[in-house]
């Protein structure tokens, strides 16, 4: 019997291009998640012009890999987007090289759609299936609009109970802002803490209990990475281990985790909207909104950078389709009556007056 054996792949040297395009995004601080998104469009884009290096290459291939991308792959705006985002830092600040005019490329269509969001109805209803630990991340995602990751990345240093605010460190577009923290979690929040702080001496008491610092401040400050302030506020629950260095300690628990509990309670209330971590973000500020709180408040919390997208939560100003009482309200309702031989209301110039209706 004759074993077929399989060609050694060719070597792709435009990939080469992967390490220096790494180290760049790392020297300007950028997320994990961006690292992982430009790293993975760069080698897409190299792969479909057959491993051709970047530098060899220009606006006219940028050009084809977009248009591809919409017309073959039917991918979305955002997606088409974060692929030119990924494909100009790569040009500009790893090649140090000018694109120039890409053209008229294809570009995705970008469906206009509005946010889901819940009623504050059934928001008890989503936390009355939730406990613990997911019981409190969820109320914080809607009692201070924070982001998924936003939220599991909080150490203990950003709760101030004292002033009832948040302040969420590195947010979208690497800023940092103050959000309100719920009087409702208070005391639940504090009662999680002293448990986590028990975790945190015990780790220490066996040589661990250290955390990742942001940047390169663990190596500034030896020291704060063992203390409590630095510590997460919703730790994972086995230690991990840096493979390079031995060192145990917590991460943050996995956004997927609450996901998953989120998209549970949702299914166990019985609700039929597609609601998500992210909705319970979209419930804060529609609520806000609701309440008559100025939209540049709502902005600033939000942490939007333009206003025009903190814009499209005011469709619950009873204003367009939620505003309008339709027709078939009156129309119907009165033949309806009518068919009952009941009672009907007739709305006339001097008021309304009430008629009787037999049935022949």
């Amino acid at each position: 019997m004759s074993l077929s054996l399989r060609a050694p792949e060719k070597p792709c040297a435009g990939l080469r291009v992967l390490t220096p395009l790494r180290r760049v995004i790392r020297a300007r601080h950028y997320s994990p998640r961006t690292e992982r998104a430009y790293l993975r469009w760069a080698e897409r884009f190299v792969r479909f012009h057959e491993c051709k290096h970047p530098i060899t290459m220009g606006a006219q291939e940028i050009n084809e890999f977009l248009t591809h991308l919409a017309v073959n792959d039917e991918v979305s705006a955002s997606t088409q987007n974060q692929a030119l985002s990924g494909l100009l830092f790569l040009y500009r600040h790893v090649l140090h090289s000018k694109v120039g005019d890409l053209g008229d490329f294809h570009r995705a269509s970008r469906p206009r759609r509005l946010p889901v969001w819940l009623t504050r109805d059934e928001v008890q209803q989503v936390m009355r299936h939730l406990s613990g630990r997911d019981w409190l991340v969820a109320s914080l995602l809607y009692g201070g609009g924070l982001r998924l990751g936003e939220c599991v990345a909080l150490r203990v240093q950003d709760l101030d109970f004292e002033k009832r605010t948040i302040t969420v460190r590195d947010g979208k577009g690497y800023k940092d802002r103050i959000t309100v923290l719920p009087d409702v979690v208070q005391k639940p929040l504090k009662e999680h803490l002293l448990e986590v702080r028990k975790s945190h001496l015990g780790d220490l008491q066996a040589g661990w209990g250290k955390v990742q610092l942001p940047t390169a401040l663990g190596r500034k400050y030896p020291s704060a990475p063992s203390e409590w302030r630095w510590q997460w506020v919703f730790p994972q629950e086995r230690r991990w281990t840096d493979t390079k260095t031995g060192q145990q300690g917590r991460h943050h628990v996995d956004p997927s985790i609450i996901q998953r509990a989120v998209r549970g309670a949702v299914s166990r209330a019985g609700l039929t909207k597609r609601a998500s971590c992210h909705t319970l973000r979209h419930s804060f500020a529609t609520h806000l909104l609701e309440d008559r709180y100025d939209i540049r408040t709502v902005q600033e919390l939000l942490g939007h950078k333009d206003l025009n997208t903190t814009m499209i939560y005011t469709h619950v100003l009873q204003r367009g389709a939620g505003g309008v009482r339709s027709p078939a309200d009156g129309t119907l309702q009165s033949a309806d009556q009518e068919q009952m031989g009941g009672d009907t209301e007739v709305q006339g110039p001097g008021g309304s007056a009430r008629r009787s209706e037999k049935r022949s």
